[in-house]
């Protein structure tokens, strides 16, 4: 067991106090130092980091681009015509939605797609002019660093957490938040990090038709691309798809990240796929930088000027895992379902042993077994449960920091391995025996 004279040590040389102002990358950083300071290891569940081997598919492709000189060329700042087409395809295989290839453009990661998409909304509302449009609306909880964007780029924000809003009742606070006019988009992921719960159907088509009478733009993170493992989502061109607000409306971003379902997350890639009527929407405040559709100032001037484009090598990666689960050569999401083996195991024994899921279900259902989910421990706020664990070499992250109003903590399953099963169960039974309810 960890010394736990040390981890108080560790924890006041950090400064970290209560967990209050930590980060991920704090908490990680402790967790390393506890390891090397008492030879013991670390659960990690702090971390949103993929934990699976790529695809052979990926790292072939991606060195055969390499051999046939494709390091010595700029890749143009809308992508290659090849991820360009992989992209829409791939749209319409799994989400069933017609984007054309010119909108759909790659990016270093999803993380650049989503500060160019609020710098591009940002500009063409007008907001460095006093445009009165100047607000993004989180669905929460969610991803703390897109509002840290947010904030590096000069946008307001208003959140909404989930908890007590869901169907009906999600889409009628939606439209009163909406009625203020001063909200240009809204921002969500599906499924959720970290609550794991997914939109239905009916409150996408809702939320769609939000987006078309009070027109804002929605912005949809699928990260954790047709990872909702209640449903077979597998099966290129037939339901079920992966639900999509893009059904609903014209007025969407996609965000389709290459590192959670296919594994890639090192190579940094993602795809930004605009709608074919927003890409080629004029804006007003746009033509001061010499354009004015909000598709060519996000190509032809933010992905110029962020970085002249996406490494030419990895799109061709990116392309060959799309093109095989478009022709049914590959399941990707063959590999993925192992998150959803290790939250179900690591529920269990944590349920056994007091703690409760603070987001419980998905409106009405059992929640999916899969990259993230939420726990609490009678008693402790999320703040005391993420220290408290910390003495038991347990790392995980409050919920606090991701727009939460409920108390507990997120769960990551990425870095667990079978091998830790024992030590995790044998943990959080010393833990419960500490802490008696």
């Amino acid at each position: 067991m960890i010394d736990k004279q040390i981890v108080t040590e560790v924890i006041d040389s950090m400064g970290l106090g209560d967990f209050s102002g930590a980060t991920i990358r704090d908490i990680q950083a402790l967790s390393t130092q506890l390891e090397k300071k008492t030879g013991e290891p670390v659960i990690h569940l702090e971390m949103g980091v993929p934990g699976l081997q790529p695809s052979q598919i990926a790292l072939r492709a991606e060195r055969e681009a390499l051999e046939q000189g494709c390091a010595t060329q700029y890749p143009p700042n809308g992508g290659i015509p090849r991820i360009k087409k992989a992209a829409s395809e791939f749209v319409k295989a799994f989400i069933g939605a017609d984007i054309d290839p010119l909108c759909c453009v790659p990016t270093t990661g999803s993380m650049q797609g989503t500060f160019a998409t609020f710098t591009a909304l940002y500009h063409a509302m007008g907001v460095r002019n006093g445009g009165k449009r100047d607000t993004v609306l989180f669905i929460q909880p969610g991803f703390p660093v897109q509002n840290a964007q947010c904030d590096v780029i000069g946008l307001r924000q208003v959140g909404l957490d989930i908890h007590g809003y869901r169907g009906a009742e999600l889409i009628a606070k939606l439209d009163e938040m909406l009625s203020a006019g001063n909200i240009c988009s809204i921002v969500y992921s599906n499924p959720n990090n970290p609550s794991w719960v997914c939109f239905t159907d009916e409150e996408l088509k809702g939320i769609g038709e939000l987006a078309t009478r009070h027109d804002v733009i929605i912005l949809e993170d699928l990260a954790y691309f047709a990872m909702d493992f209640r449903r077979d989502l597998s099966h290129p061109y037939q339901a079920p798809y992966q639900a999509s607000v893009s059904r609903y409306t014209d007025n969407y971003v996609l965000w389709i990240s290459g590192s959670k379902a296919f594994s890639y997350a090192g190579q940094r890639i993602g795809i930004t796929c605009m709608s074919n009527k927003l890409y080629h929407r004029p804006f007003e405040p746009l033509k001061s930088f010499g354009v004015s559709t909000f598709g060519d100032f996000f190509t032809g001037r933010l992905m110029y000027t962020l970085s002249s484009g996406t490494t030419h090598s990895v799109q061709h990666a990116m392309s060959a895992l799309m093109e095989a689960a478009c022709d049914g050569s590959y399941c990707f999401l063959d590999d993925v379902r192992e998150y959803g083996r290790r939250a179900k195991f690591m529920k269990e024994v944590l349920l056994q042993n007091g703690f409760y899921l603070v987001y419980d279900n998905d409106m009405g259902s059992p929640l999916a077994d899969g990259f993230y989910f939420t726990v609490c421990y009678p008693g402790m706020t999320g703040l005391e449960l993420t220290r408290a664990l910390m003495y038991y070499g347990i790392a995980v992250f409050p919920l606090d920091t991701m727009g939460s109003t409920q108390q507990g903590v997120r769960i990551c399953t990425s870095f667990f391995s079978q091998a830790q099963q024992p030590l995790f169960q044998e943990r959080i039974r010393a833990f419960a025996a500490d802490n008696k309810i």
